[in-house]
């Protein structure tokens, strides 16, 4: 009689869960949504675009108002700890991407790894701060306003909104877009559950962290 194999460790299910789940979700998923929608979430996530922008609209006339300035300062200093926490645990972890993911573009060695979403850590990290940061952001357009930025004016004014709804409005495009991002990753094929979900978890923490002890205004305290 032949020996019975090992039972299965709870871990081992786990992922055997996590990798059956994400593949249906991934299956599911083509016939409906085009691919070209879910790259387009990919990109707008991605850290290539996120830093040449964040360090533009700090180095444009938006910057002028002290309370811009320390919101994008500070989104930058959470985003190079993401990619440092993002980085190290890919490296350690060392979990392989799904074997259905098709043409990723890698920019670092550690990227072949998947867990955890390096997507989903840094939109969720995006969104979870902005909203602990709501009485920066109405800081910052009361400055703008002042200051006579003019297409600020503009574009609010073309919404018809007062200054705390406009903060409320990017509040909820920033959660809207960190949520359809992060699913995306599974139905694009790029990652499992899991890694999307740790990657969210991971930015809700860096955000909390980078809010409460390490924004630009409290180091700017410490060093200038």
């Amino acid at each position: 009689m032949g020996s019975k194999p090992p039972p299965l460790s709870i871990l081992n299910r786990l992922i055997d869960i996590d990798k059956s789940v994400s593949l249906h979700l991934h299956s599911t998923a083509q016939p409906f949504l085009p691919r070209s929608l879910l790259k387009t979430l990919e990109i707008s996530g991605d850290g290539r675009l996120f830093f040449p922008l964040a360090i533009s609209l700090l180095l444009s006339p938006l910057s002028t108002a002290t309370a811009t300035a320390s919101l994008l300062s500070s989104l930058l200093i959470g985003a190079v700890l993401d990619l440092l926490l993002v980085g190290l645990t890919k490296h350690f972890v060392r979990r392989p991407r799904p074997v259905y993911n098709k043409d990723m573009f890698l920019s670092f060695a550690v990227d072949h790894w998947s867990f955890p979403s390096g997507h989903s850590s840094r939109v969720c990290f995006v969104a979870a701060f902005l909203s602990l940061s709501s009485a920066t952001i109405r800081d910052a357009i009361a400055q703008l306003r002042l200051s006579r930025v003019e297409y600020v004016d503009k574009l609010i004014d073309s919404v018809g909104i007062d200054d705390g709804a406009a903060v409320n409005l990017v509040v909820l495009v920033a959660c809207s877009w960190a949520a359809a991002t992060s699913i995306s990753r599974v139905l694009l094929g790029r990652h499992f559950v899991c890694d999307v979900i740790a990657g969210a978890l991971l930015g809700v923490l860096e955000a909390l962290l980078v809010f409460r002890f390490i924004n630009y205004s409290i180091l700017e305290s410490y060093f200038f």
